[in-house]
């Protein structure tokens, strides 16, 4: 690692080198000045460095420059920020300042909420999305809900898009690169009638593939996923407008890949045995016949979806007298077809399909202040439904002689009143306070079970409620223009719910309960000079009833569900700075550290229980939670004019710690460090430029996940080195 470090740094430093050399006709009035943020965290237009919270913001053309095209990349640009992808598949298992939610269902509600145009997507599956003509990504660190939709325990992430514009434009961005890589997005915008415009942005991603199957050399892991959103923005009168969001995708992509890194003897023992792969680019899979028939698969398919969505939003907003009313009504619906092998291997060892239907219905109304006074305030209400159709199918024919299905419906009835008001008590000294209170009703109807085909648990409904008052306290302190530093006391809640995995016991799918955090931060940002910016923060989290992944003893013996620790901490900090030291040079660090550990937690002991055929507790007070300690990431990028062409060279890295296991040290994730470059060009009297770039700039080799199902210890590769060009139009 600290070779790799050595690499990055020299690199970066050979980059600016050189490009300080060719810099002598950069202009010398050009501004050392960092640029404003506007952002809508607290639901209106502030500056960030104005916000009391601990907040990143991402531009859209810096998501294009990193190639960050789904939610899961974000971890790599923004500080304490994990999404771990499932077993290669589409379940995103977000983490956030150590609070997080480790689930390959499709059922349970995340830690970190996920919005677009400020509708919410509360199925961690339908993230898993196209990002595409985003104008800034705004992710907010700790618990949310005094001012959002839902209520979140670890953060959220904000996608707003470009909007449509006054003036007739288009762009075109072109993208090729390794392995048959291909990616395109394009718009059109401007006005469609005096009081009308309209925005149509498309975006596709092809190919790419670099795993090959051991066996036969077939290549997976193409890209075969499209999406569009059409906006329509009216303002009929100067106090009236509405602007109607209606966007859809489709994702018929492969997954990516697992490999084995232990030995597998296939048919348990009785079968060949398959060497670990020491090459990570390798992999395996296979179907049976009759799990191929049941999933709709042809039997030489590939693990893969065949997913699709749509949805719409209406957002209206009336300005009365010293007052904006907001409307938000939002539709969201996924279709998912996914097949996923997670024994890596051609034998029928853990083969899984997930069939999910998903609807989504909210209605969010915001009533907030509109003036120059010392009180600024928004109320609101906020109802949802979710409705889930979920198949969850696992083939153990080869090990086990049997397969599994699981099938459930899921229903979740929220509503919740919320508000919070700011008061300045003078130009320097500010007072926040804000309160949330909700009822969710979750019920898991008709959960049934077999193996094979005979009924382990007939269909069984069970549901769980809750009703959490949560809020906020805050004091902003300014002793200068340029200084905010800010304390804050909030509490959170995230929803119970149920585990819905293989089990012919109905104690496995008992609800666990909703999960309390009390969240105490202090903070500050500063502007030491045009040229400077530092922000920094610590937290010290308190956890009540924490959800974690453990078992219970049910009449059969241990059953893998959800349970709840009573008690738990997380603290740490972070550290952000933004310098610009000379005419176009700017350089961005973020630093974070975070530790965790169980007060008062009583897990099942499953060896030992199975041993004593009785429920055996092990005491896991003082024993960590587990989480990456360290993360650190960073940008250099430096531009110039030479012979009357704009160049601009960029280089972006990230580190990320060691990731223990509960499973145990075989499985944890190794620390590892990524690095990226670009050098773009493009005349400065024209509105084209071409971007030459490298991802994994040296060939990292390194782990998202580790993990088992039946006997496999199967592990999801990072991406290698890939190349590429980048072509940008506007008109």
């Amino acid at each position: 690692m600290n070779r790799l470090l050595v690499s990055v740094s020299a690199g970066a430093l050979a980059a600016l080198c050189s490009t300080t050399a060719m810099a002598q006709q950069a202009p010398p009035e050009r501004a050392t000045t960092i640029d404003e943020v506007i952002v809508t965290a607290q639901r209106r237009e502030q500056a960030a460095q104005d916000v009391g919270i601990a907040l990143s913001v991402l531009s859209g053309e810096s998501l294009v420059q990193q190639g960050i095209t789904n939610v899961n990349q974000l971890q790599n640009a923004t500080p304490n920020l994990e999404v771990e992808p499932a077993f290669g598949g589409g379940a995103a298992q977000f983490r956030l300042r150590g609070v997080g939610f480790q689930d390959y269902a499709s059922n349970n509600s995340p830690t970190v909420g996920v919005y677009v145009n400020e509708v919410a997507y509360p199925v961690p599956v339908m993230t898993q999305g196209l990002i595409f003509d985003v104008d800034r990504v705004e992710v907010l660190r700790g618990p949310q809900g005094t001012l959002y939709g839902r209520n979140t325990t670890g953060g959220a992430i904000s996608f707003v898009t470009r909007r449509p514009t006054e003036d007739l434009s288009a762009g075109l961005i072109s993208e090729w690169g390794s392995e048959e890589q291909f990616r395109a997005e394009g718009y059109v915008s401007g006005p469609l009638a005096a009081t009308l415009r309209g925005r149509l942005a498309i975006s596709t991603e092809q190919g790419g593939a670099w795993q090959r199957n051991r066996d036969t050399g077939e290549t997976i892991g193409d890209a075969d996923r499209t999406g569009a959103r059409a906006l329509l923005a009216w303002d009929p009168t100067e106090t009236l407008s509405f602007l109607l969001d209606v966007h859809g995708g489709i994702d018929k992509s492969e997954n990516q890949a697992l490999y084995l890194f232990s030995d597998l003897a296939t048919r348990g023992g009785a079968g060949p045995t398959i060497r670990a792969d020491k090459d990570h680019s390798k992999t395996g899979w296979g179907l049976s016949p009759r799990f191929a028939a049941s999933i709709g698969r042809d039997v030489d398919a590939k693990p893969g979806r065949d997913n699709s969505s749509w949805g719409t939003s209406l957002n209206a907003n009336l300005a009365l007298k010293g007052m904006n009313l907001t409307s938000i009504s939002s539709f969201e619906t996924l279709t998912r077809s996914e097949y996923g092998d997670w024994d890596s291997s051609a034998s029928i060892e853990a083969d899984t399909f997930f069939g999910s239907d998903v609807d989504v219905v909210a209605q969010e109304l915001r009533l907030s202040s509109d003036n120059d006074s010392a009180l600024t305030w928004v109320a609101g209400f906020y109802y949802s439904k979710q409705d889930l159709n979920e198949r969850y199918f696992s083939d153990f024919t080869d090990i086990y002689g049997t397969y599994a299905q699981v099938t459930y419906d899921q229903q979740v009835e929220s509503w919740s009143l919320f508000g919070q008001a700011e008061y300045a008590f003078t130009d320097q000294l500010k007072a926040i306070f804000g309160l949330r209170y909700e009822e969710e009703t979750r019920e898991l109807q008709g959960f049934g079970s077999a193996f094979g085909g005979a009924t382990a648990l007939p269909p069984t409904s069970v549901d769980t409620k809750m009703t959490p008052l949560t809020g906020k306290a805050a004091l902003e302190f300014k002793p200068s223009d340029n200084v905010l530093i800010y304390g804050s006391a909030s509490r959170g809640a995230k929803s119970g719910g149920f585990t819905t995995y293989n089990t012919g016991d109905r104690s496995g799918i008992e609800p666990f309960n909703p999960e309390i955090l009390w969240a105490y931060e202090v903070g500050f940002k500063a502007d030491p000079s045009r040229a400077i910016q530092i922000n920094g923060a610590a937290y010290y989290y308190d956890y009540t009833d924490q959800q974690v992944l453990s078992a219970v003893w049910g009449a059969n013996g241990p059953v893998g569900r959800f349970a709840n620790a009573p008690s738990s901490h997380i603290w740490g900090a972070e550290l952000e700075a933004v310098l610009k030291p000379a005419p176009g040079l700017r350089i961005s660090q973020a630093l974070s550290y975070k530790k965790g550990e169980y007060d008062e937690y009583e897990a099942l002991d499953v060896p030992a229980s199975r041993a004593a055929n009785m429920a055996v507790f092990e005491d896991k007070a003082g024993d960590p939670i587990l989480f990456p300690a360290w993360s650190y990431n960073g940008a250099i990028s430096y531009d110039w004019t030479v012979s009357g062409f704009a160049v601009t060279a960029e280089t972006n890295y990230s580190y990320r710690d060691d990731y223990p296991s509960w499973l145990g040290a075989k499985y944890d994730v190794e620390a590892y460090w990524l690095a990226n470059a670009s050098v773009t060009v493009g005349p400065e009297d024209a509105n084209w430029s071409v971007a030459f770039w490298a991802r994994n700039l040296f060939d990292q080799e390194y782990d998202l996940t580790r993990n088992f199902f039946t006997s496999a210890d199967i592990a999801q590769p990072g991406r290698p080195r890939t190349i590429g060009v980048r072509l940008n139009l506007q008109y």
